[in-house]
């Protein structure tokens, strides 16, 4: 385990005094509730409250220093007045965190990229670290589903605000890990937590609705996952763009302009990593493309023709950071599906199948069905919902999606959270005509009723929760995972019990 110095002066860590004197820190906090003696406290500006309003509560758990911007300082000037606590004021304080806790935890892995995108980044990186571990690498992947691989650890966001992502990062490497692989939400970038992370390629793989309950648009939320292009990776490093994504040339041209090594994924003949064809079967796909003149072909067990998309991105990366082309594509065969991403869940006696997938916005729903379809001989049905206290706007979109790609729709509650779940349901339906659905509040029930209805060759997907195993319910999480429902619903219908 690598030794670091318990303290840190501010000037150590980048940050220059405003006001107070010089102090030596013990550590960083973000929560009031966790600060412990000598932490320097960041109080940062919020969606609904700022942080500046805690800092009296830091003062009071002794912090030694404040980390924070003209507004919060001023929120808290009568407290700082007179206690002789060093403050920082900032133009961007969560930037200032985010290089504040790379230098205080010191440790990376040597070989770091990062994803984004609305759909495909929790494969892309699993991928991407899946990749480097069957070629000799240490490797992790950081997001959605936790940290796993070399090194594990549950998280709560699926990028972590910086004190949390550099703690696991130097973590890792204490314990031998060279390659990390994360995703870079939208939230995460807009919010600067990867800024501190040193990168040396970056990814992209698409751009839809989403998350337009927190940017105010469309511009704003592609201007959020441009930043990992624009700011964070330097321009020394590869940037890995789809562009078949209608975004991607932007996101190309904005790579190009900082000067870094652009490698493209796609259909299109200016593709570098180019896919030529697909052919798909009940449990998987082959997969011809080409790189520097010479074409591939290759078959995985992935279901779902954007996977494609997916794994040449995360060769691209692995690519793009050193790794010999050829080694990559002949490793490529060995890729298996990410928990709660297209993945199998069970198999009627009749020999219809069930798959879970995260698909939780219009366009990752519609991906899905297309992407399936090609690998179902009889019906598609689908059972899906929308999330509560999220973009209303997508919801009847998502019902469109449904009727359009789908045979056989039962509309049923995702994650309602504080929303009266009949009124998500009426606003999917919505976007449906009479007639097109079955709507089944109760997701156990609506499972158990759409496996009822597959005869031969007909395939399930029960979109919208993926890897999740809770179901929230106002305030409360209950225990509810797709895969293990669907599992039960099968057995109970085929008579094998449970």
């Amino acid at each position: 385990m690598q030794t670091r110095s318990r303290t840190k002066s501010l000037a150590e860590l980048g940050l220059t005094v405003a006001g107070g004197s010089e102090v030596l820190v013990t550590g960083l906090s973000v929560d009031s509730r966790d600060v412990k003696e000598g932490h320097l406290f960041a109080a940062l500006p919020g969606t609904k409250v700022h942080g500046g309003e805690f800092i009296q509560y830091a003062l009071r758990m002794r912090a030694g220093a404040i980390l924070t911007d003209r507004e919060g300082a001023a929120i808290a000037a009568d407290v700082l007045s007179g206690s002789g606590v060093p403050v920082v004021i900032v133009e961007d304080p969560r930037e200032a965190l985010a290089f504040t806790a790379a230098l205080w935890f010191e440790a990376q892995p040597e070989v770091q990229v990062a994803v984004t995108g609305t759909n495909g980044k929790t494969s892309v990186a699993s991928f991407t670290r899946q990749l480097w571990t069957e070629m000799g690498a240490e490797a992790i992947s950081v997001g959605t589903t936790g940290v796993e691989g070399a090194f594990t650890a549950p998280l709560a966001h699926t990028t972590p605000e910086p004190i949390t992502l550099h703690r696991v990062l130097a973590a890792a490497a204490d314990a031998g890990v060279t390659h990390a692989a994360m995703e870079a939400s939208s939230h995460g970038l807009a919010q600067r937590r990867v800024d501190g992370v040193r990168l040396r390629a970056a990814g992209f793989t698409n751009l839809s609705q989403d998350h337009l309950d927190y940017h105010a648009d469309f511009e704003e939320y592609f201007e959020a996952k441009a930043g990992l292009f624009g700011r964070v990776l330097p321009e020394d490093g590869t940037a890995v763009i789809n562009i078949d994504d209608r975004w991607g040339a932007r996101m190309a041209e904005i790579a190009d302009d900082r000067g870094q090594d652009l490698l493209t994924v796609g259909r299109s003949s200016e593709a570098m990593l180019q896919i030529l064809g697909q052919r798909y079967d009940a449990t998987g796909q082959e997969l011809r493309f080409e790189w520097a003149g010479r074409i591939q072909q290759i078959r995985f067990g992935l279901i779902g023709g954007f996977q494609a998309e997916n794994a040449l991105i995360a060769a691209g990366l692995c690519i793009g950071t050193g790794a010999d082309p050829q080694e990559v594509f002949d490793t490529m065969p060995m890729l298996q599906t990410v928990r709660g991403r297209m993945q199998f869940a069970a198999r009627r006696d009749n020999g219809a199948a069930v798959f879970v997938d995260y698909a939780h916005t219009p366009d990752a729903l519609s991906t899905a069905l297309k992407a399936i379809r090609p690998h179902v001989l009889g019906r598609l049905v689908v059972v899906f919902g929308a999330g509560g206290d999220r973009d209303r706007g997508k919801r009847p979109l998502m019902g469109k999606a449904a009727a359009t790609h789908a045979d056989l729709a039962f509309v049923t509650d995702d994650n309602p959270r504080t929303e009266d779940p009949d009124l998500i349901r009426r606003e999917i339906l919505g976007g449906m005509h009479a007639g097109e659905a079955n709507e089944v509040g109760d997701r156990a029930e609506a499972i158990l009723r759409a496996v009822d209805a597959l005869g031969p060759g007909d395939t399930l997907l029960i979109a919208g929760k993926g890897h999740e195993t809770g179901q929230q319910i106002g305030d409360v999480i209950l225990p509810f995972d797709d895969v293990e429902q669907a599992s039960v619903a099968v057995a109970a219908l085929d008579g094998k019990g449970l």
